[in-house]
């Protein structure tokens, strides 16, 4: 991401919240990787100007907002539909901290695709002005997606997240042959894993269209750690 960043302007401001407001009962927030002095090791190696790293007091000084900002339908589905209130933790810091550092462009990745396509909408839906950019999820070379949740995983249960990457690779395979045969091929290659769900979309995560851009997304539950992946795909003849 900041790589990224550092292509489109002059100055690089990162900034790293563990969010509460995002988590709801019984989540990991407490337990949430938290590891700002290797990150702070990282960047500086990085041409960044300005780590923002805030406690929850001083991004939320009078405790809960009574002020949030309200995802839409869209923050109903998917991830919205597991993690109840999520999406209106997210926008509300993310609005935050957009407030704080007013840039000219903002980058999120890719894997977390639902919240980058409801941050766009926010920005455009609110008058931001601030141009957002995703950047393609990066991968191990196993396939697994980067996630601060991964260090969660035994080795056995490692080895189990790739059917996530497998099934996301075989269905957009499948692509040319319509929807039909996209999710048949990637259900195949989740047989065995407690699959949260599998959704092709459209790139703004409306309806899939009949042919053309989409994008195929999975969460699963891998033992006590739940791992989200999507990839972009052409429907039809290309």
């Amino acid at each position: 991401l900041v790589r990224h960043a550092a292509t489109l302007a002059d100055a690089v401001v990162v900034s790293i919240f563990v969010n509460p407001l995002q988590f709801g009962p019984g989540e990991d927030l407490d337990r949430y990787p938290q590891t700002l002095d290797h990150d702070l090791d990282l960047l500086a190696r990085e041409d960044v100007a300005l780590v923002l790293a805030p406690s929850a007091a001083e991004m939320y000084p009078d405790g809960q907002p009574a002020v949030t900002v309200d995802p839409g339908p869209l923050g109903a589905l998917l991830e919205g539909a597991s993690r109840p209130g999520h999406f209106a933790g997210v926008l509300t810091v993310v609005t935050k901290l957009l407030g704080l550092v007013r840039p000219d462009v903002a980058v999120f990745g890719e894997k977390d695709y639902q919240q980058l396509a409801l941050i766009r909408r926010t920005v455009a839906d609110l008058e931001l002005g601030v141009r957002i950019e995703g950047a393609e999820t990066v991968r191990d070379p196993d396939g697994l997606a980067l996630s601060s949740r991964n260090r969660y995983l035994t080795g056995a249960e490692r080895e189990q997240a790739l059917a996530l990457s497998r099934a996301l690779r075989a269905g957009a395979a499948e692509g040319p042959g319509g929807a039909g045969l996209v999710l048949l091929a990637a259900t195949e290659q989740l047989r065995g894993v407690d699959v949260d769900y599998l959704a092709l979309r459209g790139v703004d995560l409306g309806p899939a269209p009949a042919t053309g851009p989409a994008r195929l997304l999975v969460s699963a539950r891998v033992g006590t750690t739940r791992l989200i992946d999507n990839l972009p795909l052409t429907l039809g003849p290309a």
